[in-house]
């Protein structure tokens, strides 16, 4: 048995203040640090996934551009792009424990991190593959888009999933704990990090 981390999209952007911000959003980039110096022995792995737009063009539909109003389904303001502050993350991420960085939405909508691609070019399914990953735990942002893509297709890849309720924050409330309780359903633990 191997398990892993997915941290999923704790960027600038994300967070508060970003041009994407969700409310606890920092505070979650702090408890994914402190998870990872108080129970680093428990992950043989630690992934990172970030949004990396492209700067130019809509992304596949996904930006709303020339003045188009976002209707935040398909269509989002503009965030996340490549070499941007907006795109880093997060000050308050520790990223010294990522043993797998993920990029995903170069110049299309990518929700979930098997959408992107690691720094040596594979795609995150022949990552976990190569690397033996039975069980994955996820935190990270925004609970109700990409952690919930991302659980689901860990748990569609046939992995065994934990979701640390304390170490996400989504959208909006409702549609945050709707997207928990389908994990559930899905067979996801949904759990805290302590």
């Amino acid at each position: 048995m191997s398990r892993a981390l997915f941290i999923i999209d704790v960027q600038n952007d994300f967070t508060e203040g970003g041009a994407l911000g969700v409310e606890g959003g920092t505070a979650v980039a702090a408890g994914i640090t402190d998870l990872l110096e108080r129970a680093a022995s428990d992950y043989d792995h630690v992934f990172a996934s970030r949004d990396w737009h492209d700067a130019v063009g809509d992304n596949g539909g996904h930006f709303a551009l020339d003045g188009a109003t976002p209707d935040y389904v398909v269509t989002w303001p503009v965030h996340c792009v490549a070499e941007t502050d907006g795109a880093a993350y997060h000050p308050s991420l520790d990223t010294s424990p990522v043993t797998v960085h993920v990029t995903k939405g170069q110049g299309v909508p990518a929700y979930s991190i098997f959408e992107g691609t690691t720094d040596a070019g594979e795609t995150v399914s022949a990552a976990l593959e190569s690397l033996g990953v039975t069980d994955i735990d996820v935190v990270g942002i925004a609970t109700d888009y990409c952690v919930l893509a991302s659980a689901r297709d860990a748990l569609d890849a046939g992995r065994r999933v934990r979701v640390f309720r304390d170490l996400v924050a989504g959208v909006a409330p409702e549609s945050s704990a709707k997207a928990l309780a389908d994990l559930a359903d899905a067979g996801a633990v949904i759990t805290e990090s302590r």
